[in-house]
């Protein structure tokens, strides 16, 4: 099974990549954790289509599981869904050495991830993606996090989990629209700084388990060196500061994560270009291999309406704004701006309706 390993200044742990994972997720969760008793989290979707299987390899590993169903989407990332998760954990009699497994996308993991780092003050987390997103992204690096009507992602912590575990195979069940979701995570690896792996994506000559490990190894690589997010990792989030705005001003419904983030990406690069900062054509190029996997390259939204959340992003520090900008494609870097200088450029390259 190939293996790789994540090394942080907190924690190391492995991340399995093999077809038919799922059938050997519970000898792979009894090796690395004491505990047997569990609780399974998934969402209405993906429960039907691999709760069952789960559960039947976890118990065959000799864990009793309980489960905890959420409704899919980014509407579940709430404090009220977090107390459904810490009830449930109650309820299995979850102790300090059983793990929550994180079955599903981008939002079971983040909320499953965020009640293992908070229930007990930490108990350890399995992550299972079963999306592209999520397995090229989410389920690596230790961020966790729910929701608040002021924003995306403002409560969270940073939690390695105690193990990883993609099966490749779930992604063939997943719609066109979810597979260019992660798509947009994937061109963004490739647009801050692997311009081998961009190029592999624009021609569509890839294997998909390798552009999974070639993303898993490029940000575990940056995770090392700067686990909390306080300087190189703020790269990841290339595309990020508007596209969460995005997401926030529709209400979570109009955009997925990858098709705002898309847009942002673009956005990213009109302003680098208007600055002088990025090379001429970049934003182009961006926009040739977006629409390639049919993502957005505009958002019919005021900008008005996305300025209160994008001055609110994470990558505020004191009274800037570090904002992720290409040199050229390949080479990303941090641009801090006031949020007047942000709002004035914005002003000047966000489409008019």
């Amino acid at each position: 099974m190939p293996e790789i390993i994540a090394r942080t200044a907190t924690a190391d742990y492995p991340i399995f990549i093999q077809q038919g994972a799922l059938d050997h997720l519970g000898e792979r969760v009894a090796a690395s954790c004491q505990g047997r008793r569990t609780v399974i989290v998934t969402d209405d979707q993906v429960g039907p289509l691999y709760l069952e299987r789960v559960s039947a390899s976890l118990k065959a590993a000799g864990f009793n599981c309980g489960e905890a169903i959420v409704p899919a989407g980014e509407g579940s990332k709430n404090p009220e869904r977090l107390a459904f998760l810490y009830a449930r954990f109650h309820e299995t009699g979850l102790s300090r050495t059983d793990p929550v497994i994180a079955l599903g996308g981008g939002v079971v993991g983040d909320l499953a991830g965020f009640a293992a780092a908070t229930w007990l003050r930490g108990v350890p987390l399995v992550q299972v993606p079963t999306t592209l997103l999520a397995q090229v992204d989410s389920s690596v690096g230790g961020k966790t996090a729910i929701d608040l009507p002021q924003g995306k992602n403002l409560v969270g912590a940073f939690y390695q989990p105690r193990l990883v575990v993609m099966d490749p195979a779930v992604l063939h069940t997943l719609s066109r629209r979810f597979m260019a979701d992660g798509m947009a995570e994937v061109i963004k690896y490739g647009l801050i700084g692997d311009e081998a792996l961009l190029d592999q994506i624009e021609q569509q000559a890839y294997d998909l388990e390798w552009v999974v490990a070639r993303c898993v190894r490029s940000k575990i690589a940056v995770v090392a060196r700067d686990e909390k997010d306080s300087g190189e990792r703020m790269l990841l989030n290339f595309g990020h500061t508007v596209g969460h705005a995005i997401e926030k001003a529709t209400g979570y419904a109009a955009f997925s994560h990858g098709e705002a983030v898309a847009v942002g990406m673009v956005m990213a690069a009109a302003i680098g270009e208007k600055l002088g900062e990025t090379d001429p054509g970049t934003g182009d190029r961006i926009r040739r291999v977006l629409e390639a996997y049919q993502l957005p390259v505009h958002a019919d939204v005021p900008l008005q309406a996305l300025l209160p959340a994008i001055f609110s992003d994470k990558k505020r520090l004191g009274s800037r704004i570090h904002y992720v900008l290409l040199r050229r494609p390949g080479e990303a870097f941090l641009k801090p701006m006031t949020p007047n200088e942000l709002s004035a450029v914005l002003g000047e390259v966000w489409p008019r309706g």
